[in-house]
């Protein structure tokens, strides 16, 4: 696996402590944050500095091996307990995005059978970085899988930021655009802004711009008009948590993508690694839906724009029902049909 594309990394490792591309300065200003501590690490997730679920996966496991490297614990069990503790405290940063405990969780599993403090410090960062190794492969295949259900020259949709600033690298949703250009497959996407964060203006519209890829910025409010007079032949969009029935939780707008896709009669794909299912969860009305400050939606840029004292509803996401999904798009193949059955072939001990 190659490549030549220009794209930024979202999260780099070092000894001391952890270089995170703030999200929340984009598109105006390309700045690097250094992450020092635990408190540093939960606030960048709970801020929004880092977000798209495999790159919330890959900031938390980096956090508890930096944690877990100043322990001066020197018992292996003591060890062990902080670590349960600091996990837990990481896990409550987010609520939506089942990478997040994955993560967390394949770290403290890691260690599960080491026998000494040293070897346990050595074990967290080397697992955490498989964890980031891993998912550009995975995001490489899904870009891959994805890429073969479009054809030269398609205009597709997306919501949100599923990109590489989102996983380790290429991305889930985004990651067929940056192959395209890799192999010369020319596409047009057409990039909802995703109120009222902005994540497809600010970052999902700059991102592209980065590899080159034929981009158009909509609001939100402009995707039937844009399918119906574009030619849009597919949307595809990316995913925080998906029930064993194929119900996926994905950013706020994309339940509506879905009915749109439907109405016209176009694909609708989820691009999603294994690590954003969730097989223990057997609907997506089994899954927790983030709600955020009512100054997202009442303030732009720190200007109020509503009125004082409004009631707000801020979901940050939706669950998309299965049978509104054409396929799902893993790093292990393409899902169709019954996703109950396909999700339990890739998850049978669950």
């Amino acid at each position: 696996m190659t490549t030549t594309l220009p794209l930024p990394r979202s999260v780099q490792w070092n000894d001391t402590h952890i270089t995170l591309l703030n999200q929340q300065a984009l598109p105006l200003s390309i700045e690097y944050l250094e992450l020092q501590t635990l408190e540093d690490v939960w606030d960048a997730i709970k801020t929004l500095k880092v977000r798209g679920a495999p790159a919330i996966g890959i900031t938390a496991a980096f956090g508890l091996a930096l944690a877990a490297s100043r322990y001066e614990e020197d018992n292996i069990d003591a060890f062990k307990a902080r670590l349960n503790k600091e996990r837990d405290y990481l896990a409550n940063s987010r609520p939506t995005a089942v990478n997040l405990f994955w993560a967390l969780d394949r770290m403290v599993g890691s260690i599960q059978e080491v026998t000494s403090v040293n070897e346990a410090k050595t074990t967290l960062v080397h697992e955490a970085i498989c964890i980031q190794v891993e998912d550009e492969e995975v995001c490489y295949s899904i870009g891959n899988y994805a890429l073969s259900l479009l054809n030269k020259q398609d205009s597709v949709m997306t919501i949100c930021n599923a990109g590489s600033i989102a996983t380790a690298y290429y991305g889930t949703a985004l990651a067929p655009f940056h192959l395209s250009i890799e192999k010369e497959i020319p596409l047009k996407v057409y990039a909802c802004e995703t109120r009222p964060v902005l994540q497809g203006s600010r970052l999902t519209a700059w991102e592209l711009q980065q590899s080159g890829v034929d981009v158009t910025l909509i609001t939100d409010n402009m995707a039937a008009h844009t399918i119906k007079t574009k030619g849009i032949k597919a949307i595809i969009v990316g995913a925080d948590r998906i029930a064993a029935n194929g119900d996926t939780a994905n950013k706020i707008g994309t339940y509506g993508l879905a009915l749109l896709a439907k109405s016209f009669e176009i694909p609708f794909y989820v691009a999603a690694p294994l690590s954003t299912f969730d097989p223990a969860i057997e609907s997506g009305a089994e899954i927790p839906i983030e709600e955020r400050a009512a100054e997202e939606i009442t303030h732009l840029n720190g200007s109020r724009i509503a009125p004082e004292g409004i009631s707000v509803y801020n979901p940050a996401f939706d669950v998309t029902p299965n049978e509104l999904i054409t396929a799902i798009i893993t790093e292990k193949g393409i899902l169709k049909g019954n996703y109950k059955q396909e999700i339990q072939k890739l998850f049978p001990q669950q």
